[in-house]
């Protein structure tokens, strides 16, 4: 089962709301949907909370060393617990994948991203869960970090939004460790589609407004 749930993103208020900050966000709603607060724990780094369900502890955790020193939280608090890295579930932000998107992954390369680097770094090991949030991609390498370190556009957010939600829907399967019906529901959760009510017969058609393209938040 997971015993570890960990959100990736940089502290600090001018990062909230970045596109880097997708981890904190899942673990937020996570902790809302458990009925818990985070509080900081100096010894582990981090913002933390402890729910304990079904006789078992269940950690939620931000690291809040900046993001290229992520590992530094996580395997303080995994070493002092005694969590295995499959008990560790880390979710972070997503250049490969469009915002709305989701995909959970057990293992592999930290395929460049910093958090990712240096928790194989300070675990000593890859085999932990992803929950890959995505955030979309610039389109050219070199703008990639500015693109990370930026709020999302309105659209983008509400996308990263429903997605997380969606995801919520996981969260049972992953502390019970039925980790195939978990990534069945990550995999096949979609966007609610919009249901439009027929015209009564005899009715003009609908007229269509164009509308401004939305701003950035």
């Amino acid at each position: 089962m997971i015993k570890l749930f960990v959100g990736l993103g940089n502290p600090g208020a001018e990062y909230e709301a970045t596109r880097h900050n997708a981890g904190f966000w899942w673990i937020d709603a996570v902790a809302k949907e458990l009925q818990t607060a985070l509080h900081f724990e100096k010894a582990h780094h981090g913002l933390l909370a402890r729910v304990t369900l079904h006789g078992n502890a269940i950690w939620l955790l931000q690291p809040q060393t900046f993001m290229n020193l992520s590992g530094k939280s996580v395997a303080s608090l995994a070493r002092f617990f005694k969590i295995a890295p499959h008990d560790i579930l880390v979710a972070h932000d997503e250049l490969d994948l469009p915002p709305g998107q989701v995909k959970l992954k057990f293992g592999g390369s930290h395929a460049g991203h910093n958090g990712l680097r240096d928790i194989h770094a300070q675990l000593g090991s890859g085999d932990y869960w992803r929950l890959r949030l995505g955030i979309g991609h610039p389109g050219n390498k070199s703008e990639v970090v500015n693109w990370v370190l930026k709020k999302p556009m309105l659209d983008q957010r509400i996308a990263i939004d429903q997605c997380i939600d969606r995801c919520l829907k996981a969260v049972p399967a992953f502390l019970a460790g039925d980790m195939d019906k978990a990534t069945l529901l990550v995999h096949t959760s979609k966007p609610p589609r919009a249901h439009t009510a027929a015209p009564a017969p005899g009715a003009a058609p609908p007229t269509v407004v164009h509308s401004r393209p939305q701003e950035s938040i």
